[in-house]
């Protein structure tokens, strides 16, 4: 059984910067893929960032050029640094992982651009 565990969500003014991480615990391999979702208010889920086998990355085109998403094989932990953070970067971040057939969600972390 995979649990994936996010951090780093809070409250930024617009043009700030935050990290969000998420670790998962079990048996897991670098062909994996994992990768970043949101979902804002009255809006379905959508990717933001994705790390697929082989190290490939795919971004949303919103937030190319703003955010970067990496992945730390020996600690089975993925981040997602986020600069020049916009009002409608605001959502639920959710961690996700593809275990081969099986998709694994984290409970998500709160972030919310405001001055």
């Amino acid at each position: 059984q995979v649990q994936l565990v996010e951090s780093g969500g809070g409250l930024v003014h617009p043009g700030g910067s935050l990290r969000l991480s998420c670790a998962a615990s079990g048996s897991i391999f670098s062909i994996n893929p994992m990768g970043w979702y949101r979902q804002a208010p009255g809006k379905q889920r959508e990717l933001v960032a994705v790390i697929i086998s082989g190290g490939s990355i795919n971004y949303a085109d919103s937030v190319k050029g703003r955010f970067t998403i990496s992945r730390d094989n020996a600690k089975n932990t993925v981040y997602l640094q986020m600069n020049s953070l916009k009002p409608e970067d605001t959502a639920v971040y959710y961690c996700n992982l593809k275990y081969f057939a099986i998709n694994y969600w984290g409970k998500g972390t709160l972030v919310t651009v405001s001055s």
